[in-house]
């Protein structure tokens, strides 16, 4: 890092509450290794650091200028209502500063409005209060965005910017030797190396498709905030589109990442699922072969922006130390872990999805299995939104069969993509159990089939109680169903009228595998 402008005058004038027109009663300072927020009054005013990295440049008054330019761009895509103006500080004739005044511009700043802190999705976390209800609308909110993000078609943009990434953290760690050790550096950066090769045709063919897009690029809990009850993602990278510019899953999986070092898998595999759910295509769950990479690399930046706080703190040894933490969690994130595949059925209200939900974290690669449910997939084949409900000829057997082929076909995909997968839905036909077992077979992982079973006032009681749910089960569908020749049962039956972590339990130990906690961070991340 070289420092290369001397901002402490300015800063200083920033920290004053004169220099705002509302006179805040204090100023509030943030700062990070490239910038400086003031929080003052109902807005807030984030200045470049006159700094210079090997993957930014903020060296001149004309650069800093333009990334706040870009940086009030890109974050209008996302939070608009956030992101206001751009002003200058200006030097007056009498030789004192101005914030938005005519003189010549000695600074620029980004305005924006405040926020509640509280709300930062990283000190939720870190206090432990960060909904679990809010990660579905969050996984949708990065699935639209990306979705509207502009693309860039060209191989070049699939291997090539991943490489240098991993060269740049193989760099930094290797310059900090007595922090990480060289012979451990060079064995999981060798593994980073073998497993971006192997991914490399699908990684092309992503990139040739549009998945690869200007997305977000700094996508950690930090950068997001909850507004009004919805998430909104903020601070995007601004000074190089190019870093932000790549594949939509090397995106979300910063996120991901993030929520695994916090010990919130749950949160991980609900943000996954609501991503996988809120897109129409399959190009994604193919993509997750490339998800360990991405986990690693996001966890190797981690480790790289520690070193780089640590040089800025009073108190190094932390940084060091979470440093040292990341290291050894994109270690992890680099083990191999084979699939397998679990088919849950019962009737409507037996609980397939809440134990779907609740197993999903527990099995398989981290950030858990992928979660094909039939009542998703039903909507989506007609065209409705999940809380519409269908009519009666939505659920004929021509429409279901359907769905069900949909339904393993998605989990053959995430499969090949190397995720565990779960798929809910009845099962009530043996040839439907029969299929589903019989394409874990042809994808070579192991399989359970797990039939969950109440009483009948019990089913009725809880499909009765449901609101706003995708399924459009009634007490009267229930009775129906109940009334179903299920034959010869090839599923183990599970008594579900008990509490959850107990039915939850059993299926785990029917699926006789239980994921590892290796992926999470050995400390508070800070």
């Amino acid at each position: 890092m070289e420092a290369v402008a001397d901002q402490a005058k300015v800063v200083d004038f920033l920290a004053r509450a004169e220099a705002y027109e509302s006179l805040p009663a204090k100023v509030e300072r943030i700062e990070t290794h490239a910038s400086i927020v003031f929080l003052a009054g109902d807005l807030a005013y984030k200045v470049k650091r006159a700094v210079r990295y090997s993957f930014l440049d903020f060296s001149s008054l004309e650069k800093r200028h333009q990334a706040c330019l870009n940086e009030l761009a890109v974050n209008r895509r996302t939070a608009p209502h956030l992101y206001l103006d751009v002003v200058p500080v200006t030097r007056q004739e009498d030789g004192t500063f101005r914030l938005g005044g005519e003189g010549a511009p000695v600074e620029w700043v980004l305005v924006m409005r405040r926020f509640d802190q509280a709300k930062l999705l990283d000190r939720m976390a870190a206090e432990a209060r960060l909904p679990l209800a809010l990660m579905a609308p969050l996984g949708e909110a990065i699935a639209d965005f990306h979705a509207s993000a502009d693309r860039f078609l060209g191989a070049c943009r699939g291997v090539a910017p991943l490489r240098k990434v991993l060269d740049d953290n193989a760099a930094a760690l290797e310059a900090h030797a007595a922090l990480f050790p060289p012979e451990a550096v060079r064995a999981m950066v060798g593994r980073a190396r073998e497993s971006l090769a192997k991914l490399a045709p699908l990684l092309e063919a992503r990139a040739l498709a549009g998945s690869v897009r200007h997305c977000h690029g700094d996508l950690h809990l930090r950068n997001i905030v909850e507004i009004d009850g919805m998430p909104v993602l903020f601070d995007a990278i601004e000074f190089d589109d190019a870093i932000a510019t790549i594949d939509v899953l090397y995106d979300l999986a910063f996120l991901l990442m993030d929520l695994g070092a916090r010990d919130l898998p749950a949160h991980a595999n609900a943000v996954l699922n609501a991503y996988l759910d809120a897109d129409a295509h399959t190009g994604n769950l193919i993509g997750l072969k490339a998800l360990p990479l991405f986990l690693s690399l996001r966890a190797m930046i981690r480790a790289k922006v520690e070193l780089l706080r640590g040089e800025q703190s009073a108190e190094p040894t932390d940084a060091a130390t979470r440093a040292s933490a990341y290291f050894a969690l994109a270690g992890d994130h680099l083990q191999v872990r084979a699939p397998r595949l679990i088919a849950i059925g019962g009737v409507s209200g037996s609980g397939k999805s809440t134990v779907a939900r609740a197993l999903a974290p527990r099995i398989g690669a981290f950030p858990g299995a992928v979660h094909v449910r039939s009542d998703v997939e039903r909507k989506r084949l007609l065209g409705v939104s999940a809380d519409a409900k269908l009519p009666e000829h939505g659920y004929t057997q021509e429409i279901t069969d359907i769905v069900y082929a949909i339904c393993r076909k998605r989990a053959g995909i995430a499969l090949e993509g190397g995720q565990t997968v779960i798929v809910d839905a009845v099962h009530a036909r043996p040839e439907e159990r029969d299929s589903i077992a019989a394409l874990a077979a042809r994808a070579g992982v192991d399989f359970t089939g797990l039939w969950l079973q109440a009483p009948r006032s019990v089913l009725r009681e809880r499909v009765g109680s449901r609101q706003r749910d995708v399924s459009d089960a009634t007490p009267q569908i229930v009775d129906r169903q109940l009334a179903f020749d299920i034959g010869p049962q090839s599923f183990a039956v599970i008594d579900a009228k008990r509490p959850l972590e107990q039915v939850v339990a059993t299926c785990l130990a029917r699926i006789g595998e239980v994921a590892p906690q290796s992926w999470q961070l050995r400390l508070s991340p800070g």
